[in-house]
């Protein structure tokens, strides 16, 4: 079992080590995807 929660130990520190910005997260990109999108959907109701 030693091996099995060192395993889990390392796992668990490389996910909260992770700094992957997420499509949702706050911020400029998050608003120009939602603009594009807006404009999208303007686009196909015209």
């Amino acid at each position: 079992m030693k091996t099995n929660t060192r395993f889990i130990k390392s796992v668990v520190a490389a996910a909260a080590d992770e700094k992957t910005v997420m499509p949702w997260a706050r911020g400029t990109r998050r608003a120009a995807f939602i603009a594009k999108r807006k404009a999208e959907l303007d686009r196909k109701a015209a």
